[in-house]
């Protein structure tokens, strides 16, 4: 549960503008205003994916820590996995402000960042003194104004790639122009391969995983499929932000941007599961949107994940969130007799694939 600091310093936070509170989050972590819990793991959390052993599935999304400057304190915030960045060859400003908005009534958040970061040689440099006992990833992304982003993400591996365990190749942002278009078939291939054929060249080969949109047809899910199974990554992340604005009640509802929280929640989890089935179990999948308590995880598990991140929902429960999810899930599991994440990964999913028919 949020403790009384916490909840104080979260009504705070609110009365300001979106972008200063997150500086101001990160900052108060920075200098151990925060209130941390410690490793959170146990025989049925502890899971491995792609290689990696997590102390528990409970991961941090990338946009929360951008320039890789809180690893230390994340670290002992009870996630099993951190991602960082998204980190581009150059840095750039991003988008203009404003460009993050909270939508309270509706649990959410749309940011329009445009991939905002000090740069791959920065962050690498911050990713080189990274707590050796956690598993960290960064999110490679490439620049607006890149005449070869394909070649920006190869340049981000070859940077950063030795200080971290996993990257993860971000075609799935809204909020960089055209972006999107890169998960097209053949574009995606031929990007995903250079991306392989780079890490095979590594002096330590790491995961690679593909981070999709939620707003993609289903032959388009067909095609991401077949071209993930066959290009040799290591894992999908289902799902980015939204474009949709469906049911939305809150004063910001048409800013543009991706739109995260509460709302994309069923979207993202259909989208996880017809992304399982479509894999065959041969690809591991990150389960990612609206996630805000240890049932929204579980159902995640259930429908293929075999491991989740989340941020949004941090915005409204604070960083103890991540703790509670982990030690809910914990007992979920118990309850129902499974004795590993792994275990439960999938069991539900036909639910939700009826659900998207």
């Amino acid at each position: 549960m949020t403790n009384f600091l916490e909840s104080t310093g979260l009504a705070m936070l609110r009365q300001l503008d979106p972008e200063v509170a997150h500086k101001l989050a990160l900052k108060a972590l920075s200098s151990g205003l925060a209130q941390l819990s410690g490793p959170v793991t146990s025989d049925r959390l502890r899971t491995e994916i792609a290689g990696l052993e997590l102390p528990n599935p409970v991961g941090l999304a990338a946009g929360f820590d951008k320039n890789a400057e809180v690893l230390h304190p994340l670290a002992r915030a009870g996630f099993g996995f951190i991602e960082v960045g998204a980190a581009t060859p150059r840095p750039q400003t991003g988008n203009p402000k404003p460009r993050l908005f909270r939508l309270a009534k509706d649990r959410a958040v749309i940011n329009r960042f445009g991939f905002n970061n000090d740069g791959a040689d920065v962050i690498a440099h911050r990713l080189a003194s990274r707590p050796e006992d956690a598993v960290i990833g960064l999110n490679l992304g490439a620049n607006k104004d890149s005449e070869d982003r394909a070649a920006d993400f190869v340049s981000v591996l070859n940077g950063c790639a030795a200080h971290v365990d996993f990257v993860t190749v971000n075609v799935s942002s809204p909020n960089t122009e055209n972006l999107r278009n890169l998960q097209g078939r053949a574009a995606l291939w031929a990007l995903l391969t250079g991306v392989v054929n780079a890490r095979a060249k590594l002096t330590r080969p790491i995961p690679v995983f593909l981070k999709i949109a939620p707003d993609l047809t289903d032959g388009e899910l067909a095609d991401i499929a077949e071209v993930a199974l066959s290009s040799s990554i290591d894992g999908i992340i289902a799902t980015n932000t939204t474009l949709s604005r469906d049911g939305l009640t809150s004063r910001h509802a048409q800013e543009k941007g991706g739109l995260s929280g509460a709302p994309l929640f069923e979207p993202s989890t259909r989208i996880l599961a017809r992304m399982s089935q479509l894999t065959e179990n041969k690809l591991p999948l990150i389960g990612v949107g609206g996630i805000s308590s240890a049932e929204h995880a579980y159902t995640k598990i259930k429908a293929g994940a075999s491991a989740i991140q989340l941020y949004s929902a941090m915005v409204y429960r604070g960083l103890s969130l991540a703790a509670e999810i982990a030690r809910g899930l914990d007992s979920l599991l118990e309850r129902d007799g499974f004795a590993t994440v792994a275990e439960a990964v999938g069991t539900d999913r036909n639910k939700w694939l009826q659900v998207s028919g």
